[in-house]
């Protein structure tokens, strides 16, 4: 089915796509001409989703994946009695413990195309998404501009300390010793970097990002740590030299299955032989599939969560030592709920950066990624990885502790 598609054609499909994924807890849609439809499910729906226009139901029918984003972001799709967050959570809720269906024929060639991630793409990619103004990001971010999974300690921890005791926890897998030499792989605005830096260590960040670039740098400088802290708009396949100790935190995500190998390869490749390196990354625990559409055209060109099962194979092929993963469940769907709430608090400061548009793509990508992670089996996964076995502890204990 096209877009163009009548009504009398969508509708009866849109039909049976509510009443196939709605069986516990009902819904309502309401469609331009008036007329509902509700699903099959015993009692009062908790809410009711307006479709504005026939475009917008001949899309959702076609492709609801990547059209209902679309819908919501355009102002086709209306949520009453709840918010985009509560539609999207109600319907991953259905979802859950349902047979996974699989990507569907010809997904390995498409994801090969979508990941190849080459120099150039990867630059353009990464310049997608974080080269929008940090004046943006500073509206819901913790105060270090930490854009990754933070590490709860305990209920009602602020995201601030959650975020300084993600720092911590890093550092005590890295084994940080005054003098190492780090690598930081996609340093983000850093402050990773500058926390390791201010422990004694001597910092070298990689980004392809001109506005992470630009501002780590002022950073550095401006906490006096120029000389111990220096940051690169550089890809991290072009080094070549070696380091006591690389970190890369919410940057495999972007690298792409086709490039795992060389990605692992060149860690190895970079570290000294008493080393140890630590992997950060989103992760999926359903094993290998494709990304969302709706993320991939307007959030994350390119990217991909992994699964553990594609990972580690080009680990073992480097020749590293896993010597430690830990699964970080809930602590994303945390971070999310926390990153949602700042940013619906400041929307208009951000519908004054950009527009109303941009606010509800935002906002819907803020709302979907949590329920991926609080409903659909994402998680975060830390690697450590040496070239000895006995260059980290044999046991976790160092990890407790202050």
């Amino acid at each position: 089915m096209t877009v163009t598609a009548t009504a009398t054609e969508a509708e009866p499909v849109l039909e049976r796509l509510i009443s196939r994924v709605y069986r516990t807890r009902p819904i309502r849609v309401r469609l331009p001409g008036g007329r509902e439809i509700v699903s099959a499910a015993p009692g009062e729906p908790e809410l009711t989703l307006a479709l504005r226009d026939l475009r917008t139901v001949a899309r959702i029918a076609a492709n609801p994946e990547l059209a209902l984003g679309e819908a919501w972001v355009d102002g086709g799709l209306a949520v009453e009695g709840g918010d985009i967050y509560a539609f999207l959570d109600l319907t991953a809720s259905e979802l859950v413990g349902r047979p996974r269906r699989g990507p569907g024929a010809g997904w390995r060639l498409r994801r090969l195309l979508e990941q190849s991630n080459d120099r150039l793409r990867a630059r353009r990619n990464v310049h997608h998404h974080y080269d929008l103004t940090v004046d943006l990001y500073r509206l819901f971010l913790d105060e270090d501009l930490q854009y990754s999974c933070a590490f709860f300690e305990h209920p009602g921890q602020s995201l601030d300390e959650a975020q300084a005791a993600k720092k911590r926890r890093i550092a005590r897998k890295l084994l940080l010793r005054p003098g190492d030499r780090v690598l930081d792989i996609g340093c983000g605005w850093g402050g990773l970097g500058l926390t390791l830096a201010e422990a004694g260590a001597r910092v070298t960040g990689v980004t392809l990002s001109t506005e992470q670039h630009r501002l780590a740098n002022e950073r550095a400088a401006a906490r006096g740590l120029a000389d111990r802290a220096g940051f690169r708009l550089q890809d991290y396949r072009d080094l070549d030299e070696r380091f006591d100790r690389i970190v890369s935190v919410g940057m495999f995500e972007h690298v792409g299955v086709p490039n795992y190998q060389a990605y692992f390869d060149t860690v190895a490749r970079l570290l000294e032989d008493d080393g140890v390196a630590l992997i950060h990354s989103i992760g999926r625990k359903d094993g290998p599939s494709r990304t969302q559409p709706w993320i991939r055209k307007y959030i994350f060109p390119g990217g991909y969560i992994p699964a553990l099962s594609e990972v580690l194979p080009a680990i073992e092929r480097s020749g590293l030592w896993v010597t430690d993963v830990e699964i970080l469940r809930l602590h994303y769907a945390d971070t999310l709920r926390a990153w949602r709430e700042r940013f619906l608090a400041r929307r208009a400061e951000a519908a004054a950066l950009y527009d109303e548009r941009f606010c509800r793509l935002w906002e819907f990508y803020l709302a979907s990624s949590e329920v991926a992670f609080r409903r659909l089996g994402h998680m975060v996964f830390q690697i450590q990885l040496a070239k000895r076995p006995t260059a980290a502890p044999l046991t976790r204990d160092y990890l407790c502790g202050d």
